[in-house]
């Protein structure tokens, strides 16, 4: 078993590689969506659906078989008719997925970490003063759809300004703020409410708004309560609350800048590391033959 599993690896070409690479980060980068609620309901019912086919069929339950099979043929429409915000929200996780992001290319650290610098200033003042606020930093997904709901600003990152637009008399406040490659992008935008009942019952709106865009999207959310001045950050669904403003900012570093060194090789490096090797190998094929 063992030696003929190593017999075709040993068959395989630099084309085989490559294309196990390329399935092995498609699949990475579709994981993520299933965190979804929506998306992970979309698919358990095409899921059960396939199943119980494939079940009554090998059963022989004729009757229920032909049903099933009846269904999987409108079961597309059917899908798409029942589950269309979540299907939308889908084609927007795949369709702003940045192109730099799958050669790996990366904004410059720094920029980065002065951004996260002026970002945690205007929230230690704001929790201070009990001052809401809700701050969205867009990564591979592009929110584009959110920043319609909301005005366009496309400013300089900077303490003033967050302040600005967040003070109670503003006519943005209310609305979130998307910061994306550097820049406020957009504010006073409408996110979408978390209907998860993990969340404490004490937290209101923008809580609820920042673990919701967590949820559909990989965007990391910061939160400034307005009634206690606790600062939280919503990533993947989950909610850490009560974050000093040093905790703030080792937490947005490790999400929004993490170390070269630490991040993984992108298909471009995995590409080449496999050309180069195999060149190597076929010029050590080339000087045993001499």
């Amino acid at each position: 078993m063992l030696e003929s599993i190593w017999v075709q690896i040993q068959e395989m070409r630099w084309s085989d590689y490559l294309d196990i690479i390329l399935v092995a980060f498609l699949i990475y980068k579709l994981l993520p969506m299933f965190r979804s609620t929506g998306t992970a309901r979309i698919a358990w019912v095409a899921g059960v659906i396939i199943v119980m086919s494939w079940l009554t069929d090998a059963l022989k339950l004729h009757t229920l078989s032909y049903l099933f099979s009846q269904v999987l043929t409108v079961g597309l429409l059917a899908l798409v008719v029942l589950f269309q915000p979540e299907l939308r929200r889908m084609l927007d996780h795949l369709s702003n997925v940045k192109l730099k992001s799958l050669i790996g290319t990366h904004k410059p650290q720094q920029e980065a970490v002065l951004m996260i610098a002026q970002t945690v200033h205007a929230c230690e003042v704001m929790s201070r003063e009990r001052i809401g606020a809700l701050i969205v930093f867009a990564r591979d997904n592009r929110l584009d759809e959110y920043f319609k709901t909301g005005t366009m600003i496309e400013g300089k990152v900077s303490e003033q300004l967050i302040r600005n637009i967040f003070f109670p008399k503003a006519s943005l406040h209310d609305g979130a703020m998307i910061i994306r490659d550097g820049l406020i992008t957009a504010a006073g935008c409408v996110l979408p409410l978390s209907d998860t009942n993990r969340l404490s019952l004490d937290l209101g709106t923008r809580h609820r708004a920042a673990v919701g865009m967590s949820e559909v999207s990989d965007a990391v959310v910061v939160v400034v309560s307005e009634e206690t001045g606790a600062i939280s950050v919503a990533v993947g669904g989950v909610l850490k609350r009560h974050l000093a403003p040093q905790t703030l900012e080792r937490l947005l570093r490790n999400e929004l800048c993490p170390d070269e060194d630490s991040q993984p090789a992108t298909i471009a490096d995995r590409a080449i590391k496999l050309y180069q090797k195999f060149q190597k190998k076929d010029k050590g094929g080339e000087e045993n033959e001499k």
